[in-house]
Order: structure tokens, then C-alpha cells, then sequence
């Protein structure tokens, strides 16, 4: 371990001072040497303020949760503005999106009563309701969006087919949408794994001509490393863990790792797991440089994230 990171700053801890009118920037600022959780959510917006000031390339992961919470918001501004240039998401994670650009949901609690609300057809991720007319119309309307993309093209990557949907779509509302029209790759490293998956699979029965090609995709986003890493410096805004974590890691492992790199979840280490594994875990497997800047934030995405990008000037230029 590198001496210093061990040791630390040897800074003094200085206590917050909130006053009338303070800004988030200024908030975020006094975190670097107050201790705890804080800290490194300091550290985390001076990497990303150094990762803007290199004119790094960014990629952003997250997976279903972040896409129904109200965090998508921020997502989809970040996608607008071209803030982010790519994406690497679960599937869960296009579903929600799809779904919430045209229909609402609504905020619930933690304590409901699960078997009532699935006789109401009430979905529940966490403390927010999915009333199934959501994705019984994200069903209706993926269908007839793959009959369009199918009359023009028979094979594509699951990258390509992301791309075809978000410009079939008809609502801004949507990360989606926005990427297809700003050239911002979506790399969905487990399509079939969610509500999209299973009407590509139906209607793959219906139409065995029609292929998406899962490897192509693999290949897009390591050569999408590559052609970064080439560029200039490359890093990762990573909330959350699972399959789109791992995807985000790996595609920079044959580029020399990632050179910035933050994590924010609320997952454990210490059962071996991805989704808890640190970034300092990372450098191990080379999906990390070795010297990169990097720092692991163990709190609520839904909380950190937006603290990060209102204290970043980089996101309002």
C-alpha cells in the first residue's frame, strides 16, 4: 500500500460550519478534512474536479435503483449536456428509464404491505411503487419499436439496438433518448436480464431472422476504452455495484486500467463480492492503474451522487 495513502494527509480535522446562504460547493469543500464518510466524498470532488480539468473521458454506471429514483434526473441532464461519455448500465436500469418517460412513478414506503400492493399491482423497489400498467405499456411500446428497427436492420449489437430504440423514442424524458442523439455509447452488458431482455427474446420467437449480438457489444466497449485511453485520461463515476460496475472495470483492463475512479454504494467488502469490492481491490486485477486517483464512498448513492455533481463547476459549464 502506498505509504502516504496509508498515513494520510496528517491534515488537522476541522469542524463544518454551516451559515445562512452556504452553497453545496462550499459544503462539499469543507468535507475534505472532516473525518468519516465526508472526507471522502472531498476527495471524490477533487478527483472529479482534476478529471475535468484533463478533459478525461467519463464513464457513468448505475443500475435499475438509480433509474427509478429521482437521481435519474441529475442522469439525464449529465447525458443532455454531454457532462458523461458513456454509459454501463443492467438492464433494470433501461427499463426504468423507458418506463419513467412516459409514465409516473410514486413514492411509497419500506414498510407497505407487499401482498396487498401485488393485489393492487403495485410493484415495490424499495420505497417506490410501479403500478404494472408501467411495463405492461414499456411492453407495448418496446414490441412496436423493434418491428420498426427490424424492417431496416436484421443484426446489430446490443450497443446499436440501445442507439435504435433512444432514436425511435418519443419522449425527451429519457437518458436513453438523449444518448442515441449525442453519440453517447450504452453499454448493457446484461441485456436479457430485465423486461427489454424478455420482449427481445419473444420476439426474436416471432422473427428468427432478427439477431442481437452480445459479444459485438463486448468488443464495442473495450475498444471504446482503448480509443480513450489513446485520447488522454479515462475515469469512472460508478454507483452501485453488480454487473454494471464489473462491465465499467473490465472494458479499461486491456487499456492499462482506469486512471480516475469512484465508487459510491452502501455494499461490504468483506464477503468477497464485486458489488463490494473497493477500488483499491481493482488495481489488483489491473482494472485500476496503479497510480490512479481513486477513492471508494461507503453511503447512499441516491444521497453522495448529487452532493458530487452540485459541487462540481465542471457539470454547470
Amino acid at each position: 500500500m502506498d505509504e502516504q495513502k496509508s498515513l494520510g494527509s496528517g491534515d488537522q480535522v476541522h469542524d463544518i460550519r454551516i451559515v445562512n446562504g452556504i452553497t453545496v460547493k462550499d459544503l462539499v469543500g469543507q468535507f475534505r478534512n472532516s473525518g468519516f464518510q465526508t472526507h471522502n466524498i472531498g476527495v471524490a470532488a477533487d478527483i472529479l474536479g482534476e478529471m475535468a480539468e484533463n478533459n478525461a473521458t467519463i464513464f457513468l454506471s448505475f443500475t435499475s435503483n438509480i433509474a427509478a429514483s429521482g437521481i435519474r434526473g441529475i442522469i439525464i441532464d449529465l447525458v443532455k449536456r454531454k457532462k458523461v461519455h458513456a454509459l454501463v448500465v443492467s438492464s433494470g436500469a433501461l427499463d426504468e428509464d423507458i418506463s419513467r418517460s412516459e409514465h409516473a412513478y410514486l413514492q411509497g414506503t419500506f414498510e407497505a404491505d407487499d401482498a396487498q400492493l401485488g393485489r393492487q399491482g403495485i410493484n415495490r423497489m424499495g420505497n417506490i411503487f410501479v403500478p404494472n400498467e408501467c411495463y405492461e405499456q414499456l411492453e407495448e411500446n418496446i414490441t412496436a419499436i423493434l418491428s420498426k428497427i427490424h424492417s431496416a436492420m436484421k443484426e446489430l449489437s446490443v450497443t446499436e439496438l440501445l442507439k435504435q430504440i433512444g432514436l425511435h423514442m418519443a419522449s425527451e424524458n429519457s437518458f436513453v433518448y438523449h444518448a442515441a442523439r449525442n453519440g453517447i455509447p450504452i453499454f448493457c452488458p446484461g441485456i436479457t436480464d430485465g423486461a427489454i431482455g424478455l420482449q427481445l427474446a419473444f420476439f426474436q420467437q416471432t422473427h428468427p431472422d432478427f439477431e442481437v449480438n452480445e459479444l459485438k457489444s463486448a468488443i464495442e466497449a473495450l475498444d471504446f476504452a482503448m480509443v480513450a485511453k489513446k485520447k488522454g485520461k479515462v475515469g469512472a463515476i460508478i454507483l452501485g455495484g453488480g454487473i454494471a460496475k464489473h462491465h465499467t472495470i473490465i472494458a479499461n483492463i486491456l487499456s492499462g486500467g482506469l486512471d480516475y475512479a469512484i465508487y459510491i454504494n452502501s455494499s461490504s467488502p468483506y464477503h468477497g463480492s464485486l458489488s463490494g469490492a473497493t477500488t483499491s481491490e481493482a488495481k489488483s486485477w489491473g482494472k485500476i492503474g496503479e497510480n490512479a486517483k481513486d477513492v471508494t464512498i461507503y453511503g447512499d448513492a441516491s444521497v453522495v451522487f448529487p452532493l458530487l455533481v452540485a459541487s462540481t463547476d465542471y457539470f454547470f459549464e
